[in-house]
């Protein structure tokens, strides 16, 4: 899943992990999905670019 290769380490937990966190179900695997992609999206928008130039030169 294309998912598990782009995500931080640490950002989606594993299989076991989601079923006692979420549950079974495909819907609960949805959420820790969901939770994994807003995740990814906050660290590279927190993160600096560094191919920028610095700012007020």
């Amino acid at each position: 899943m294309a998912i598990e290769l782009t995500c931080p380490a640490g950002v989606l937990p594993s299989e076991e992990a989601v079923n006692q966190l979420y549950g079974p179900l495909p819907v609960h695997e949805g959420e820790a999905l969901a939770k994994a992609i807003i995740e990814t999206v906050e660290r590279l928008t927190r993160c600096p670019h560094r191919d920028e130039a610095p700012s007020g030169t």
